[in-house]
């Protein structure tokens, strides 16, 4: 059984798929392990300590896509897919939701697809859940980008000249990136408040010594796997009324609230920043999906009425050490789990396998995956 990592060749992408001592994990327990040459120079990782776990360095890309038994990946190209062969297998962010015809190409080259995004967020499958992982790496970056932005301190100090008051952080959703973005900012002394439309996380936040905004709505707010729900038209007013006057005291706000396959909820209104203090700073960790904040421009920093709006892409990336070795722990624990006796066992009876399983034997076996194909080829015809 050929495991097999690929460097990663997106623009802006420094993670590997495995780091050392988790290729080490996989030799132990008998699988063969072919690593692309320079796979994680980007995050530090190289090749000879690849080759000290175990591993054989493979310098020809294509050859290594040809051989494996299961290609390991941070983000998929569309263009090598067609590299693999029949009946391979393939795990890392398959964004199945966004990029459904990339998920109908591997399914036409009958390669079985793991979106590991999809896996369920339950106890059992915790030490495979890399959407948290680098959830938490983002919210950790957030903050101290919106330190270094803001011009002010975030902790108070008691100086010969007088006293400064510690900066207000206000955190809009309150999932793994929230938390650790609240944490931090704890960390550097800020007082903090954070939100999220899930009452369940109330304590979550206190624990971390935050203020919980309460927005009281008449709907169900939690989707399958604990995620955010999308809430409807009304509710969203309702709490854009409430959060309003906590954004426009706050010294920085950090948003991550997604929901899987939509756009970013809009939580941030023009009004809401035309009403922040000049020098505040809005860190929107939704970017890639249309932003929480109606001014955010993806991978820019946007400058309005005084306040810096900053719409990261990859934060994940900008720390690739510690971002690679929580993603590989993810992927080796999953490969584990999924390779019994030398050979790949998929029972689909699995929750963990059946939610993250999007393509096998020439099918598309998920139907959110299904439905987002058909809608992207009726858009395209209505083009054509």
């Amino acid at each position: 059984m050929k495991i097999a990592v690929a460097k990663e060749v997106e623009v802006g992408e420094r993670r590997v798929a495995l780091v050392p001592e988790t290729v080490a994990r996989l030799v132990k327990q008998g699988l063969e392990v072919l690593v692309e040459a320079g796979a994680g120079e980007q995050s530090f990782f190289y090749d000879a300590a690849y080759e000290a776990a175990g591993a054989r360095i493979v310098t020809d890309p294509d050859s290594l896509w040809r051989e494996a038994d299961i290609l390991l990946k941070v983000e998929v190209p569309q263009e090598r897919v067609d590299l693999l062969r029949e009946g391979a297998v393939i795990v890392g962010f398959l964004n199945p939701l966004g990029q459904p015809d990339l998920a109908q190409r591997l399914a036409e080259r009958r390669v079985t697809a793991f979106s590991i995004e999809m896996i369920p967020r339950t106890s059992r499958a915790q030490s495979m859940d890399a959407l948290s992982s680098q959830a938490s790496v983002a919210g950790y970056k957030a903050v101290l980008i919106a330190a270094a932005t803001l011009p002010k301190y975030f902790p108070m100090l008691t100086t010969a000249a007088g006293t400064i008051a510690p900066a207000k952080v206000f955190v809009m959703g309150a999932g793994v990136a929230g938390l650790q973005a609240i944490a931090t900012a704890r960390r550097l002394g800020a007082v903090v408040e954070a939100f999220d439309i899930r009452p369940a996380v109330k304590e979550e936040v206190q624990s971390l010594g935050a203020k919980f905004v309460e927005v009281q709505l008449q709907e169900e707010t939690v989707a399958a796997g604990g995620y955010a729900k999308e809430v409807s038209e009304a509710a969203k007013q309702r709490t854009q009324e409430v959060v309003a006057e906590h954004v426009k005291q706050a010294d920085v706000v950090i948003t991550t609230a997604q929901v899987p396959g939509k756009r970013a909820p809009l939580l941030v209104t023009e009004e809401m920043v035309a009403q922040m203090k000049p020098g505040s700073v809005i860190v929107d960790l939704a970017a890639e999906q249309g932003g929480n904040c109606a001014c955010t421009e993806a991978g820019k920093d946007v400058q309005w009425n005084g306040v810096t709006i900053i719409g990261p892409i990859n934060l994940p990336s900008s720390m690739p050490v510690h971002a690679s070795q929580l993603y590989a722990k993810n992927l080796t624990t999953f490969v584990q789990y999924l390779v019994k006796d030398n050979a790949v066992q998929l029972n689909f009876e699995d929750d963990i396998i059946s939610a993250a399983c999007i393509t096998h034997a020439g099918e598309i076996r998920n139907q959110r995956v299904r439905d987002a194909l058909a809608t992207l080829n009726t858009q395209q015809s209505a083009v054509s």
